[in-house]
């Protein structure tokens, strides 16, 4: 999924002539987007931070917008929008439902993300390495998850707001033979929109 946020405006003018503006904002993480805009007069491809294009009936009219521009033409709108959806991962040790140092700590970072938005939604998917059987995995991956749904609900967080499933072994961030010990598998996927 392309995490940059395409934003396009409508707008009309004196004398009917109708002009669309759009402008490619950066992503939250940083990471490169793109978007290619097309029409009968070609294709145009925006795919730097602020890059834009005011399209009207018989131009198109390709420029370098900026921060101040977007905050100025579209402050109040982008100001309503949702929060832009987060993924966290914490990973458990070998065999059981213990996070991980690390991951501890990116739960405290989760609890006070979810506690601030307002209306959250959460997704916790738990996921296990191929060590072990399918149907073994499958419960663990679970009982990941519902660890880690049962410390939000602890640190405040409504449990209407909390969905949980295990994938058990299906989806490995890393794929390995069965049997192989792989600790980035081993995890819970935390989506928060």
């Amino acid at each position: 999924m392309n995490k940059a946020l395409l934003f396009g405006m409508a707008s009309l003018f004196l004398g009917a002539c109708a002009s669309e503006r759009v402008v490619l904002l950066p992503s939250a993480d940083g990471a490169p987007g793109a978007v290619v805009i097309r029409d009968k007069a070609g294709e145009i491809r925006l795919d730097q931070p602020y890059a834009a294009v005011k399209r009207t009936l018989d131009s198109n009219r390709v420029y370098q917008s900026s921060p101040q521009e977007v905050s100025e033409r579209y402050g109040p709108t982008l100001a309503v929008l949702p929060q832009r959806p987060n993924a966290y991962i914490l990973y458990f040790e070998t065999g059981g439902n213990v996070l991980t140092a690390e991951s501890t700590v990116a739960l405290k970072a989760l609890r006070t993300e979810i506690a601030e938005r307002p209306a959250s939604e959460v997704l916790v998917i738990g996921h296990t390495d191929r060590v072990g059987s399918v149907d073994g995995n499958d419960k663990l991956s679970l009982k990941r998850a519902e660890l880690i749904r049962g410390v939000l609900i602890e640190s405040g967080v409504d449990a209407g707001k909390l969905e949980t499933i295990g994938r058990g072994e299906r989806d490995p961030l890393v794929p390995t033979a069965d049997e192989v010990d792989e600790p980035r598998n081993r995890r819970v996927e935390i989506n928060v929109r």
